[in-house]
């Protein structure tokens, strides 16, 4: 269950106590984020320090668990804090003032950065199924949107329908802000959403996704709004970026590090002719940080194990031409890869 993160994380910090009022690290020790809020990890269990507005909510959805809510009150919590011989905290997700106020008040604290991306990278069960729901929402809403795709509507309507349809089928947000890029507009791997117009015969590129109970799905499909007969170096491109992206899904395996995963796509893509062309790593870890520890790139050197969630994601971008990525969420299960998306197809679609 969700609520034994608490247990693993002060386990591998090796500290006393383990303090957050990072919202995703909250979420991830107690299953809610409540504003002004913050937890304590100790033998004892997680207490969640949050205020009225929250209090009756955490009550009830809490009860049973190792987390117990309590009124926030500065002087008890820096007064608790203080007692610890060590306390665990986030240097990446901790402001300035918060570490210069709580370091006044006596608390000795470690950084515990690598803990949480350790704990956090392999997903247990409860984790897994939101990611899949959070994935098979994503793709509904994609389907959905297909027929609604019309000549003349800009990036950015298409991207408000996307985004609605997720709403719509139960996504409690947005993993990242979506992008939608028609024609040459693709050739930019984060390209930003705007009033470009669809017209006949542009390629389009959507990336997309969608969180359930915070953690969050990590999708890219890209297709043509018709054939004009002017996409043969851009068919030629994608059929590359397929096979690599399959055949990454195919060879990864759990013990592999993560560059060595890389080098499986990168690999096939060079020999294609389109190495140079693909200008970002193969993947990045998913959950509720929609890039996440690992890192399955030309850098990456830890091993990836089963458990962890991650994206395949080859891409190849000739600038001011085309630009083309195919990406699922996977998994490692049993020592292989499974994709959490199976009802897109990533063959080459011509609307």
């Amino acid at each position: 269950m969700l609520f034994t993160n608490g247990k693993k994380i002060l386990q591998l910090s090796g500290c006393e106590a383990v303090y957050t009022s990072c919202l995703y690290q909250l979420r991830y020790l107690t299953g809610i984020e409540p504003e002004n809020g913050c937890a304590i990890v100790d033998e004892t269990g997680v207490t969640l320090y949050t205020d009225m507005r929250y209090m009756e909510a955490a009550e009830k959805l809490l009860a049973g668990t190792d987390v117990t809510p309590v009124l926030y009150k500065q002087d008890k919590l820096k007064e608790r804090l203080a007692s610890y011989k060590s306390v665990g905290i986030s240097f990446d997700q901790t402001t300035h003032s918060e570490y210069l106020a709580l370091e006044k008040a006596g608390v000795k604290f470690e950084n515990i950065d690598k803990a949480y991306a350790e704990a956090m990278s392999v997903k247990n069960e409860w984790e897994l199924e939101r990611i899949a729901k959070a994935c098979e929402i994503a793709e509904d809403a994609f389907n959905m949107l297909l027929p609604e795709i019309k000549e003349g509507m800009t990036e950015t309507e298409v991207a408000a329908l996307l985004e609605y349809n997720m709403r719509k089928l139960g996504a409690q947000g947005l993993s990242f802000e979506t992008i939608v890029a028609f024609g040459a507009h693709a050739a930019v791997p984060h390209h930003e959403t705007g009033t470009t117009k669809l017209k006949f015969g542009d390629e389009i590129l959507i990336d997309f996704g969608c969180k359930v109970d915070g953690y969050c799905s990590d999708c890219t499909r890209t297709f043509l709004f018709g054939d004009d007969g002017k996409h043969e170096e851009f068919k030629k491109a994608y059929a590359s970026v397929l096979k690599a992206h399959e055949l990454a899904k195919a060879k990864i395996a759990s013990g592999m590090t993560g560059k060595e995963a890389d080098a499986i796509a990168r690999d096939s893509l060079k020999e294609d002719g389109y190495g140079e062309l693909f200008t970002h790593s193969l993947g990045h870890g998913i959950g509720l940080n929609v890039h996440e520890f690992p890192s399955v790139s030309p850098r990456g050197e830890s091993k990836l194990v089963d458990g962890m969630v991650f994206s395949d994601e080859p891409g190849v971008y000739e600038a001011g031409k085309y630009g083309i990525r195919i990406e699922d969420t996977v998994t490692l299960k049993d020592g292989k890869v499974k994709s959490f998306m199976s009802k897109t197809d990533r063959n080459l679609l011509i609307l």
